[in-house]
């Protein structure tokens, strides 16, 4: 399908690896130019490398933390102006409840809420002035179905899930259109890291924690970025024009409800 969306400018955040890096990788393939940004430098240098090779498309590499407002503020700089903006940030470690501290929360608050936020309102007002914009907040199943030892995430993420719920209102009559992405469990780091976790709690091999995990999933398998990211790319296409305001889950069916 062509998602007619050739020749646009995205900003894809975190996107050296996983799941940041599948929605480049679809929309570079879509044929949009994008700035990438993640922490490290040698990273995000190599992919921007990679899929302007692979592509063709103009891809400009940007190592900042878009987490913190001297990151977002290089990122932005370098973007300009952008048709299709992807927040997205590494969720906080898992933990217990009653562990948390107050600056715990502020920090995932910060990373996986305000982070979003600030981007959108620098970015979504030069959209409604064009008369056409997409917004992808990569958030997490969890928002729909929340996961106890992730509540930083749960918290933080249910957040900015409000926030859109109004906003992408707001905003659609402008061309803009706002929507969510919630991942269940793909093969990424995350992933590595989580089944870890529970390998060393269970006392098992990392490689039967994950197969625990795959048996509650009803494709049996784990998602890939290369799944996420055309979810993604469709997301921005033109003809996503009537989808606003969403929460698309991506988890193979592990979440069982009837809507």
């Amino acid at each position: 399908m062509d998602l007619r969306i050739k020749g646009k400018r995205a900003l894809v955040c975190a996107a050296s690896k996983g799941l940041g890096r599948g929605c480049a990788e679809a929309l570079a393939e879509a044929g949009v130019n994008l700035v990438i940004n993640a922490r490290t430098e040698a990273e995000i240098t190599r992919t921007a490398r990679e899929i302007a090779e692979r592509h063709g498309v103009e891809v400009t590499p940007v190592a900042a933390d878009i987490t913190t407002e001297e990151g977002r503020a290089r990122v932005l700089a370098a973007v300009g102006h952008a048709d299709i903006l992807v927040t997205n940030a590494g969720g906080p470690p898992p933990g217990d409840w009653q562990d948390w501290t107050r600056d715990d929360f502020i920090r995932a608050i910060d990373a996986n809420m305000l982070s979003a936020i600030a981007l959108m309102q620098a970015l979504v007002p030069g959209m409604m002035d064009r008369g056409w914009g997409r917004v992808v907040n990569i958030t997490s199943a969890s928002v729909r179905s929340p996961i106890s030892v992730l509540g930083l995430s749960n918290t933080a993420r249910t957040g900015l899930t409000g926030f859109v719920a109004g906003m992408s209102r707001q905003v659609a009559g402008k061309g803009v259109c706002v929507n969510n992405l919630l991942p269940g469990i793909h093969a990424t780091d995350r992933a590595d890291s989580l089944d870890g976790g529970v390998a060393s709690a269970q006392g098992i091999t990392v490689d039967q924690a994950r197969a625990q995990r795959q048996a509650t999933i009803p494709t049996g398998t784990y998602g890939t970025a290369a799944d996420f990211g055309a979810t993604c790319a469709f997301l921005c296409s033109q003809q996503a024009r009537f989808i606003v305001g969403q929460n698309v889950l991506l988890d193979g069916g592990a979440l069982n409800v009837t809507v």
